[in-house]
């Protein structure tokens, strides 16, 4: 007889989600775009692909271009985005995703992405998903993740103690911000296990909510 996993229980007041790769899957355009980016720059792109995803563009060309003027990487980031925002093609929810969103109504909640506005609102859109109603995106920041500024605002929109915030997030600049933000950590996919969050799930078909009379918000995770 074949023994029953357990589920990992955590607890919080709020929970903050990142988008791309924990929400929707949008690694089909990411690659193209930035495959594609890489060839005009002459870089190598699977090393470019280790660095992007979980980054706001221009932070990602700092890194991988460290000699170029700032003022490129952001003229260039907002061309980037105008060609994410108009390629839906292979933009689908990570398994669960509309079921666990439609879990966290009466929750309190937040969406804290590295795309901008018209990104999001376009990918979730895409993807089959509501758009919580407290969201951060790159406007709303003056760094983007792996500094923990995306998270702390949202904790701040919620006026929730960051300790008290669980973080759902799938890269390692993610992964890193929520931590840095003083926050548990959920890796969702295969990305998130290289980088040690508090749990690993493959989706979030694994993951069920459960809101408490008294404000506290229990998961079970696995």
């Amino acid at each position: 007889m074949t023994a029953t996993a357990v589920p990992t229980v955590l607890t919080a007041r709020a929970l903050l989600l990142d988008m791309d790769g924990t929400l929707v899957n949008s690694d089909a355009v990411v690659e193209r775009l930035w495959r594609r980016w890489a060839d005009r720059h002459g870089l190598d792109g699977d090393e470019v692909m280790k660095v992007v995803h979980g980054r706001q563009g221009y932070a990602s060309m700092a890194l991988l271009l460290p000699d170029r003027p700032m003022a490129q990487n952001h003229a260039e980031n907002a061309r980037m985005l105008a060609e994410e925002t108009a390629d839906m093609d292979g933009v689908v929810a990570v398994p669960g995703a509309e079921a666990f969103l439609a879990s966290l109504a009466g929750v309190p909640h937040a969406l804290v992405t590295s795309a901008d506005v018209a990104l999001s609102t376009a990918r979730m859109a895409a993807a089959g998903l509501a758009l919580p109603e407290v969201r951060i995106t790159a406007e709303s920041v003056g760094a983007s993740k792996p500094d923990p500024e995306g998270f702390l605002k949202g904790a701040a929109e919620l006026g929730v103690d960051p300790a008290q915030c669980i973080v759902f997030e799938d890269s390692g600049a993610g992964i890193t911000a929520g931590r840095a933000a003083g926050m548990q950590v959920v890796g969702v996919g295969p990305r998130a296990d290289f980088h040690e969050p508090d749990v690993v799930v493959r989706d979030l078909t694994q993951v069920r909510v459960e809101a408490r009379g008294d404000g506290e918000i229990r998961l079970y995770v696995g």
